[in-house]
């Protein structure tokens, strides 16, 4: 089965309508989104409809922190992030909120573990940032005798680590459009990217395509009007700092 993973879309209609596309085209079979779709962005409504159509044709998801913060926003700002919190939870419908609600922290499917953040705790929204993140991540997947593969967001990076021959991971690193061979006998721990929030200096949104069959894994990078979810924000507005950094990819 080709599945299309999908994670940080941040309430950016554009780019997750992009993504959505392109993975059609990649004849991806089933969606699963791995978190934040909400925050930041201007369309937090108009995605979580999308993504709520999507599970009825299968598509899964899982609970991230921005979607958390959407249904129980924090009484003080603290961080960016908390500053569309409160803006976010009045966009959404009742339904919608309740929805969100009942997300699940992880999700298992055949020998594949999706989560937001780490394993580890994923209520504490950990990063898996580097190797000992990663390690902890997937050691913590153990829990799952049968899982060899653990997928998260989170970090808005595209990465891949893999269990050697000792008990240490070793990193790879992707590049989009190329398939890697993600063999089963190996334990394999990525983080897919952000659909609705690059942040590496490109402002191509990002996806995976796991093809369980042939045991593949393809990392995407999708170009989408960036300048059009800028504006959106704008228009809606929010601080001028969540559309800019799209304007930017940071």
């Amino acid at each position: 089965m080709r599945l299309a993973l999908l994670s940080d879309i941040h309430a950016n209609w554009q780019a997750l309508d992009a993504c959505l596309a392109h993975a059609r085209a990649q004849q991806a079979q089933r969606f699963v989104f791995l978190g934040d779709l909400v925050g930041y962005g201007a369309d937090p409504a108009k995605v979580v409809e999308r993504i709520m159509l999507l599970t009825e044709e299968g598509a899964l998801v899982i609970q991230g922190n921005h979607d958390a913060m959407a249904v129980n926003p924090p009484a003080e700002v603290k961080t960016v992030g908390d500053t569309t919190a409160i803006w976010t939870h009045r966009q959404l419908s009742a339904a919608q909120r309740d929805w969100i609600t009942a997300l699940p922290m992880t999700q298992q499917l055949d020998a594949t573990l999706f989560v937001h953040a780490s394993v580890n705790e994923p209520h504490l929204w950990r990063y898996v940032y580097d190797q000992r993140a990663a390690k902890a991540s997937l050691d913590a997947a153990a829990a799952w005798p049968e899982v060899r593969y653990v997928f998260g967001g989170h970090v808005h990076m595209q990465t891949l680590y893999y269990r050697g021959a000792g008990d240490g991971l070793m990193p790879f690193k992707p590049q989009p459009g190329v398939a890697v061979p993600v063999p089963k006998h190996r334990q394999w721990l990525g983080t897919v990217g952000s659909v609705g929030q690059p942040r590496d200096g490109n402002t191509r949104a990002m996806y995976c395509l796991f093809d369980t069959d042939a045991a593949q894994l393809t990392f995407h990078r999708v170009a989408y009007d960036h300048f059009a979810a800028a504006a959106a924000i704008r228009r809606a507005g929010l601080p001028d700092f969540f559309a800019s950094r799209l304007e930017d990819g940071r």
